[in-house]
């Protein structure tokens, strides 16, 4: 049977540090300061399935931050995760997707008037000059943080153009009488 985890001896300042960490926690309860009762327990004699139960976690949380503090003292107790996923679309892409998005498309070989999500997309991923994987939504994510929309409607086209006005007068159809 494996022996119980438990904090190896703690320092004066070890424990110093982490009674300050405690008790200055206040109302916001942060993982640094989970971690401090963790060990502090531990160092006190509570055993891990104990501390989870207490603090609501998990045991094995519990013996992963213990090992951790054994290994790396102080420093276990600040966790230095990665941050996701690397970024797949740069500044220069991003700068590409909104030069494109603001061009007209028959300027760029496209046979249509206006630009859709799903078209710029398409002309992004098939350029052969700068190609930008990109999916939909983040295509719209950047677009909408540059103030970039494109209309729902072809006849509404004018309304999101700079410098056009939208349809003045009477309505296309003509004017209709009133009986």
């Amino acid at each position: 049977m494996a022996r119980p985890v438990r904090v190896r001896p703690l320092r004066e300042q070890e424990d110093a540090a982490l009674l300050a960490i405690v008790r200055g926690a206040g109302k916001q309860e942060t993982i640094r300061v989970r971690r401090a009762v963790m060990v502090r327990a531990s160092a006190h004699g509570v055993k891990p399935p104990m501390i989870a139960r207490l603090l609501g976690a998990d045991p094995d949380t519990v013996r992963d931050v213990i090992h951790a503090f054994n290994a790396n003292g102080m420093a276990a107790l600040d966790p230095h995760w990665a941050g996701g996923r690397p970024r797949r679309i740069t500044a220069e892409d991003e700068a590409f997707i909104v030069q494109a998005a603001t061009t007209r498309p028959k300027a760029v070989g496209r046979p249509f008037t206006h630009w859709s999500i799903r078209k710029l997309v398409d002309y992004l991923v098939h350029n052969r000059v700068h190609p930008v994987v990109i999916e939909r939504e983040r295509a719209r994510q950047i677009l909408h943080a540059h103030g970039i929309s494109f209309p729902t409607h072809p006849d509404l086209e004018g309304d999101h153009r700079p410098g056009r006005r939208g349809q003045d007068g009477p309505d296309r159809a003509g004017t209709r009488a009133v009986a």
